[in-house]
């Protein structure tokens, strides 16, 4: 059994790279060493690797909010090409925020009961924060390291590290 899980949060086209619909900016970019980096760690481990997916459909309603994105089967909503899934890594779509939101990720994760898991990925004050609560509400040792996470949005990204730390409990490196 794992002893770890890293989860990787919607490291896609439409959020890492320049053409895609909400670019998160230079930030976003600049984190992909780090996260393929702890993603070659976990494979070399023999750890639990997921990848969250932000997938939506044409006329989602979140598109009230944010500019159309990541809409399901279209390049934007691909997972970058420097940090390309395995045959046996999860790849979770997800519709919401949060990664546990109508999805198999919380049943997963029983299965395999990580020690510890660990977050990167975007966008911090968003889909990064709400995964992490969602974890901390069932019980799971969270580790943010704030090298693999980015938001488009500095003072957002500033805010959710801290309040990951002090309301959360996750532990930010």
């Amino acid at each position: 059994m794992p002893q770890k899980a890293l989860i990787i949060v919607d490291m896609l086209n439409d959020f890492i790279d320049e053409k895609g619909a909400l670019y998160c900016g230079s930030q976003a970019r600049k984190i992909i060493p780090f996260v393929r980096d702890r993603l070659s760690t976990f494979r070399k481990n023999g750890d639990l690797v997921i990848f969250l997916q932000d997938s939506h459909a044409e006329n989602d309603l979140e598109f009230t909010k944010f500019p159309k994105h990541c809409v399901t089967d279209t390049w934007g909503s691909e997972i970058i090409h420097e940090i390309s899934p395995v045959l046996e890594e999860k790849i979770i779509a997800k519709t919401r925020y949060s990664g546990f939101y109508g999805t198999d990720l919380d049943k997963i994760l029983k299965e395999a009961n990580p020690k510890e898991v660990e977050v990167v990925g975007v966008c911090t004050s968003i889909c990064v924060m709400d995964t992490v609560g969602g974890l901390v509400n069932r019980d799971y040792n969270v580790l943010v390291p704030a090298k693999g996470v980015a938001d488009f949005d500095n003072a957002m990204h500033d805010f959710s590290l801290k309040r990951m730390k002090q309301v959360y409990g996750a532990r930010i490196t």
